[in-house]
């Protein structure tokens, strides 16, 4: 039988959200960035006029709150559906003053507790494929199958430059590095769920793999 929840982690643009959605897509599985759930509480602070700044009532909302990730609902290019009190925000995570203030509002260790049980509740429901940077240590410890994606950072700041160019967004590689070494460094060192791989994850090196090969080799070790 294969695994019933799947746990991927990694730093920044090793491959793991690709993965994870390609993964998940053969596997007839909910795909889960956990992410989603702190731009969902920012786009309810926001939609509230509650200041970003205000960690104690921010902490208030989040766990309050009721978020949910759900299958896809509407045939409109969506992965999932995200539901706030209910309310389908979907897109609305997505806006430009959410991307402002998320970091600061994922930050906050209350955000990140509220938001860590209701990632697990989720995640127990079965049938998922779960991406994040600490999903196999601290929100799905018990998880059936946990694979860790890493690749140099400089693969990785190249991934990141592709990207942003193919958006047609601002991309100079050296700059990318840097921010991308020291988000390594900030995300490995911090005190609450540093980015490691978990005991019993299995480790793979997507530094001269292609996503898809990637997909076959985890669909492998999950047994289909």
């Amino acid at each position: 039988m294969g695994a019933r929840v799947i746990a991927i982690d990694g730093p920044a643009a090793s491959g793991k959200t690709t993965v994870a959605e390609r993964l998940a897509r053969r596997l007839g599985y909910l795909f889960f960035d956990t992410g989603v759930m702190y731009r969902a509480v920012t786009w309810a602070v926001l939609d509230r006029g509650i200041s970003p700044e205000d960690e104690a009532a921010v902490v208030d909302l989040a766990r309050s709150l009721s978020v949910d990730v759900r299958p896809p609902g509407v045939e409109d290019g969506r992965m999932y559906d995200v539901l706030a009190d209910g309310r389908d925000v979907t897109w609305a995570i997505r806006a430009a003053d959410v991307d402002r203030h998320v970091s600061r509002v994922s930050a906050y260790p209350g955000v990140r507790q509220a938001m860590t049980r209701r990632q697990r509740e989720i995640g127990l429901r079965g049938n998922v494929v779960m991406v994040g940077r600490d999903i196999g240590t601290v929100v799905l410890p018990e998880a059936d199958l946990k694979l860790y994606l890493v690749a140099t950072v400089e693969e990785r700041a190249r991934r990141r430059q592709r990207e942003l160019e193919a958006r047609g967004e601002p991309a100079e590689y050296d700059g990318i590095l840097r921010a991308m070494a020291a988000r390594d460094e900030y995300d490995s060192t911090r005190p609450l769920a540093p980015l490691k791989p978990a005991r019993d994850a299995i480790l793979l090196d997507t530094t001269e793999m292609t996503a898809d090969e990637v997909v076959e080799r985890a669909l492998a070790l999950v047994g289909r």
